[in-house]
């Protein structure tokens, strides 16, 4: 017996005696469905896993599978039409055309789309990447029917894995060429293609994301949006040299994956389906006393301190309701934050853990996105040569968040495609033709450096970070992040610092007994509510709104607008979303209110303002100088000397300038022009 009959006997065994965890023939009973059938899916999945148990995991067959898989796909064509035959089953050879799909082992490892080399055309591989592109749902022509007069036979042609058709000129029984007619009565199933992309911790150094264009057939289609993280298993084929592909590349054939398996990595908050252990559990987190509190505590534990702005990314990835009005206008409910303030605060990293923990995260950074990046590109589709759509990163993170780091290092010109986004929830395209409005109903985290190196509280906001109020108006939530000298909390963060590098997670005082996965389910869950905002607290919420313009009107940097209120409105529900109620309460109320008024608060720039940290700070320079000047027993001491010796005592550079500067005009200080030492005259 040579090696392919014993390969088609064990095969014929396995298909015709595998008994599935519901004590069915399963294979066996889906092949004479198919032979029932004549229209409908005809493809056959068949899982290595139940090779590998059903020949007592004897592991060598599923590995020639896996290492021959394109071979392989053709000896179990040829083994089910043989059982096909045995049994005389209906509609005779005409069912025999079916295309056969390996969904790999579950222990399977992962490849990288940039490792896949010429030694795997023709394995089964499984790999993780980001879904680009997608393109439209067209039919593939799978099996054609004829039938000629003369002889009065008929028959079919098998095209499961063909790329050309060529219809035929004479009967192949007869072989007559004036009586042969085809049937309309065709075989037609779902094609659509992707793009794969190269995963950002896959890509080495230096080098741009690799590519990889995937073929999904029948009920892998549809499976996956543009910014879906999946994990794609098929066989790995070259393009036929005929596919206008490669009509221009010669001898050098482009890749592809047939996808035999598609599944999403992180599902949407609507797609995730929780075990009944999950749902008990998370229902009783909820009943639970200030499970606000705790699950912000689970947001980035590696970072030190930041509460109020973890509750706030907390809200910010539950959300609230969007409101559609009667007559069609709509109003968001996503909640955008800036973080700002100096460097080495943790902001990148933030945004780095909020575009991972959400289903639909996407990160980039100010200076490489352009604004067809973050909007989207017109290109040519390959595959059917119209003019088409590439989302960009706005679009990529619809229902879920877009990180932008180093907000401020974007041109403005790229800017201002953000503006439609944040309100509308919308992109509106006019290029080549095209005219359409694609949704980004997404949450903007961004994070900002101040354009002096660090924040200057003698200059407003927008000089501190060349951004127009137009554009920070539209954040509900702007944090100012400053790197200030304290003892105690330095020694606190160098500890939890330290800790982290040496142990790779957070201190035990700072550890949560809640990991990513339970607060996506979490989120997941409080998203189905909509709470709405009662009657009796409408009233409560004008009120604050009119006290707060009155007590904002004598300085314009924190007069509250019409977008600050709904800012309250959406945190409210959010809030109420995580106690899983319909209804906002007052405290929900004075909780936004709250992280509004300290948002507000760390922004508050205005001289008289901040009169008396200003004055605190201004002593506390001088005081610093005379210690360095008695120190050193002299009157005299160098300009840059002084400013190290102030700095280095905790103090703001700027308000060591500021000293000198006032003490300067009360002629208390003398400083030569060229600012190479300073006096203390009295």
């Amino acid at each position: 017996m040579n090696a392919r009959t014993q390969i088609d006997n064990q095969l014929h065994r396995f298909i015709s005696n595998f008994i599935d965890d519901d004590e069915r023939i399963k294979y066996f009973e889906i092949i004479k469905n198919i032979c029932n059938q004549r229209k409908g899916s005809r493809i056959i999945r068949i899982n290595l896993d139940d090779v590998n148990e059903y020949f007592d995991d004897d592991e060598k067959l599923v590995q020639d599978i896996i290492y021959n898989a394109h071979r392989y796909v053709n000896i179990f064509n040829t083994v089910m039409t043989k059982i096909a035959l045995e049994n005389n089953w209906e509609s005779n050879d005409k069912s025999l055309a079916c295309e056969v799909h390996f969904i790999p082992p579950a222990s399977m490892a992962f490849q990288t789309l940039r490792s896949l080399r010429a030694n795997k055309i023709g394995c089964l591989v499984k790999v993780r990447g980001i879904v680009t592109r997608v393109s439209d749902v067209l039919p593939i022509l799978q099996v054609v029917f004829y039938e000629c007069k003369k002889c009065g036979r008929d028959g079919f042609i098998n095209l499961t894995c063909a790329h050309t058709y060529t219809p035929l000129s004479s009967c192949p029984h007869c072989f007559c060429t004036d009586s042969l007619q085809f049937q309309t009565s065709l075989l037609f199933i779902k094609y659509q293609e992707l793009r794969l992309q190269e995963l950002p911790e896959e890509v080495p150094i230096g080098q741009i994301p690799f590519v990889l264009s995937a073929q999904c057939r029948d009920k892998m289609t549809r499976l996956c949006v543009p910014g879906d993280v999946v994990v794609a298993s098929g066989i790995f084929l070259p393009r036929t040299p005929k596919s206008e592909h490669n009509i221009n590349n010669g001898l050098i054939p482009g890749t592809y994956i047939n996808i035999t398996d598609l599944n999403k990595e992180k599902l949407n908050y609507n797609e995730i389906h929780l075990t009944p252990e999950m749902n008990n559990k998370i229902d009783q987190e909820a009943n639970s006393a200030n499970i606000y509190a705790k699950i912000a505590q689970a947001i980035a534990p590696e970072i030190h301190g930041h509460d109020d702005i973890k509750k706030s990314l907390l809200l910010q990835l539950v959300g609230g309701v969007a409101q559609t009005l009667q007559d069609g206008m709509k109003i968001r409910g996503d909640i955008h934050i800036l973080l700002l303030g100096d460097p080495g605060v943790a902001k990148s990293q933030i945004l780095k853990y909020m575009s991972t923990i959400s289903p639909r995260g996407v990160y980039t950074t100010g200076k490489g996105s352009s604004g067809v990046g973050l909007t989207a590109s017109v290109t040519r589709d390959p595959l059917t040569s119209e003019i088409s759509l590439d989302s960009g990163a706005l679009i990529l993170a619809d229902m879920g968040i877009c990180s932008i780091d180093e907000f401020d290092k974007m041109d403005e010109y790229d800017r201002t495609a953000i503006h439609e986004v944040m309100e509308q929830q919308t992109v509106s395209i006019a290029k080549a033709g095209l005219t359409t409005t694609l949704n980004a109903r997404c949450s903007i985290l961004a994070a900002a450096n101040p354009i002096f190196g660090r924040y200057s509280f003698t200059h407003s906001v927008n000089e501190n970070l060349n951004l127009p109020h137009s554009l920070l108006s539209r954040f509900d939530l702007l944090f100012l992040l400053l790197d200030r000298p304290d003892v105690a909390n330095d020694a606190l963060l160098a500890h939890h610092v330290t800790y982290v590098h040496r142990y790779k997670q957070p201190p035990p005082q700072y550890e949560t007994t809640f990991d990513m996965h339970f607060v996506r389910q979490y989120i997941s869950q409080a998203r189905q509510f909509e709470p709405i905002i009662t009657p009796n607290l409408l009233g409560t919420v004008v009120d604050i709104y009119v006290d707060r313009r009155q007590e904002g009107s004598t300085f314009s940097s924190t007069l509250m607008t019409a977008r600050q209120l709904l800012s309250i409105l959406r945190l409210s529900q959010a809030l109420a979303r995580l106690r899983f109620d319909d209804q906002v309460n007052l405290v929900d109320i004075d909780e936004s209110i709250r992280l509004t008024y300290l948002s507000q608060k760390s922004l508050q720039t205005d001289k008289f303002d901040q009169n008396e940290d200003y004055a605190d700070s201004t002593s506390r320079a001088f005081d610093a100088l005379r210690n360095f000047v008695a120190k050193n027993n002299t009157t005299v001491v160098g300009y840059q000397d002084a400013e190290t010796a102030v700095t280095k005592s905790g103090i703001h550079a700027n308000a060591f300038h500021s000293m000198v500067r006032e003490y300067e005009d009360l002629a208390l200080l003398y400083v030569d022009p060229a600012k190479e030492f300073i006096e203390i005259l009295q």
